[in-house]
């Protein structure tokens, strides 16, 4: 079984940067592609950014590209997300994922594939 617990989110104003943290328990992060989601006030929990277990291939949503990195230390079990230039629509809760596998190459950016989740960490953008 994995638990995972994320940090690192806080009130920031436009143009900020945060960095996220997702520590595991459990077994290690190796073996499981990673992911991160957030969900506006109201809206549906949406893909922000994948990376596989090796740490090979990485995705993100369009909005973000340029701005977010996901990055990953299988040694710790530890999942990062870097954001720079935040913007008020980045405004959510922000959740880890994770989804075991035996292929380097796989992630998804489906919410309904993965088969763990942290408990979320708010981040608050202000203009």
């Amino acid at each position: 079984q994995v638990q995972m617990v994320e940090s690192g989110g806080g009130l920031v104003q436009a143009g900020g940067s945060l960095r996220l943290s997702c520590a595991a328990s459990g077994r290690a992060f190796g073996g499981y592609a990673m992911a991160w989601f957030r969900r506006a006030p109201g809206k549906e929990r949406d893909f922000v950014a994948a990376i596989s277990w090796s740490g090979s291939f990485t995705d993100y949503r369009n909005s973000v590209k340029g701005r977010f990195t996901i990055s990953r230390d299988n040694a710790k079990n530890a999942v990062y997300l870097q954001m720079n230039s935040l913007k008020p629509e980045d405004t959510a809760v922000y959740y880890c994922a994770a989804k075991a596998t035996y292929s380097d190459s796989y992630y998804s950016t489906s919410r309904y594939d993965y088969d763990y989740w942290g408990q979320g960490t708010q981040v608050t953008v202000s203009s």
